[in-house]
C-alpha cells in the first residue's frame, strides 16, 4: 500500500514579512534624501533646513504596514483629510514661514553690518511682519524720488531675499510734517511719499525683474512718524521708506 506523502505547506504566512515593505520604504526615503543632498553643488543651511522640515513632516505622518498604519515615527497619525491633520499641516506650514523669516533678517543684518549700514539701513520683526527700514537720504537726493546709485546695491541684496519667499510686499513712503520747497515737482507730502515709494517698487520690478504680483505700493505722507516732527534729527528719521514682508501669505 503507497504512502501518501505530506503536504508540506508553503514557507511565510504572508504576515511575517510585511515588516519588509516599511524597510524597503524606508531605504527609498533615505535614497532621496542622499540622492537630493549629493545634488546640491554647494551647500545651502537654508535650503537644508527646509528639506529637514519637509523631511520630518512627512515621517510624522507617513503610514505604516506596522502597527496598524502608526508611521515610522511611532504614535497615531490622523487621517490626511482630517480636521487634525489641517491643523497640523497649518502648524508646520506656520514654522515654516517663521524660519524663514528669521533667516532673511539675519541675512539682512549680517549684510548691514558688513557694509557699515546701520544709520541708512535697518531690518527688524515687528507685528506686521519683516520691515526693513531706509533713510531717505540714502535713497533720494533732497526733495526727489529718482534713486540714488549708492542705494541699489542694497536693494539687489533685498531682491535676492525677496525672490525665494511667497509673501505680500509693501513698500511704503513717508515724510516729515514740513510743507514741499517752493518750486518743488510734487503737489505735497503724499505726492512725495508715493513717487518715491512707485521709485522703489519699479525697481524690482524691472531692475532684478521679479513678480508684480507679490508687491503693493503705499504713501503715508506725514501721518505715520515713527517719532514726533519736534527737532530736525526727528524728522529726518520720520523721512524714510518702509518695505515690509507681511506676514499673511498672499491670496491665490
Amino acid at each position: 500500500m503507497a504512502r501518501r506523502r505530506k503536504r508540506i505547506a508553503p514557507p511565510g504566512g504572508g504576515s511575517h514579512d510585511r515588516w519588509l515593505i516599511t524597510y524597503a520604504d524606508l531605504i527609498t526615503l533615505l535614497l532621496i534624501f542622499f540622492v537630493v543632498m549629493y545634488s546640491m553643488s554647494k551647500v545651502d543651511l537654508d535650503k537644508y533646513d527646509v528639506l529637514s522640515d519637509a523631511l520630518r513632516f512627512e515621517f510624522k505622518r507617513s503610514n505604516s504596514v506596522l502597527n496598524g498604519g502608526n508611521g515610522i515615527a511611532g504614535g497615531a497619525a490622523p487621517p490626511l483629510d482630517s480636521d487634525d491633520a489641517r491643523v497640523q499641516l497649518e502648524r508646520e506650514k506656520q514654522l515654516y514661514r517663521e524660519r524663514q523669516f528669521q533667516q532673511m533678517v539675519g541675512q539682512m543684518q549680517s549684510y548691514i553690518e558688513a557694509n557699515n549700514l546701520q544709520a541708512q539701513v535697518a531690518a527688524a520683526t515687528t507685528s506686521r511682519g519683516v520691515t526693513f527700514t531706509l533713510n531717505d537720504l540714502f535713497l533720494f537726493d533732497l526733495g526727489k524720488a529718482d534713486l540714488k546709485p549708492e542705494a541699489k546695491p542694497v536693494l539687489e541684496k533685498l531682491a535676492g531675499l525677496f525672490a525665494e519667499i511667497q509673501a505680500t510686499i509693501s513698500i511704503e513712503g513717508h515724510t516729515d510734517d514740513l510743507p514741499l520747497a517752493t518750486g518743488s515737482v510734487y503737489v505735497d507730502n503724499w505726492g512725495l511719499s508715493g513717487a518715491r515709494s512707485l521709485s522703489v517698487l519699479r525697481y524690482f520690478l524691472y531692475d532684478t525683474q521679479l513678480d508684480p504680483q507679490k508687491f503693493v505700493s503705499a504713501s503715508y505722507a506725514h501721518t505715520r512718524p515713527v517719532v514726533e516732527n519736534t527737532t530736525a534729527e526727528n524728522r529726518a528719521k520720520n523721512r524714510r521708506v518702509e518695505i515690509v514682508v507681511l506676514w499673511e501669505e498672499p491670496a491665490s
